[in-house]
């Protein structure tokens, strides 16, 4: 009988990336990972599927003694996408305009 945990270790890490990683620091400092590759491995452990039913916070990956903040893993997306400003809010949105209502530029327009 062969140890599946022992055969997934000799896998590619993106096939199992459980049995190479303990946390998504782990991933970005892997240099033999392509952009992409870590990327996949990262959206994967993001996915609502390894959700902690009780704390959707966490992610509990099979094959990993513990579980992972889901902030951790979306910062470290972050960072492959260049963004470093991980902690300031998102910027707010183009220069309001405003409507008018239809009937005051009706009596304008009459005036």
């Amino acid at each position: 009988m062969t140890n599946t945990n022992a055969n997934a270790r000799n896998l590619h890490p993106i096939f199992y990336p459980a049995a190479h990683y303990d946390s998504p620091t782990s991933v970005l400092n892997d240099n033999e990972l392509s952009t992409p590759e870590k990327r996949i491995i990262l959206s994967s452990w993001a996915s609502d599927m390894y959700a902690v039913e009780s704390c959707p916070a966490l992610r509990e990956i099979p094959g990993m003694s513990h579980t992972i903040r889901l902030t951790d893993i979306l910062a470290a997306l972050r960072k492959l996408n260049g963004d470093n400003d991980n902690d300031d809010p998102p910027r707010g949105g183009g220069v309001p305009m405003r409507l008018r209502r239809p009937r005051a530029a009706a009596q304008r327009s009459t005036v």
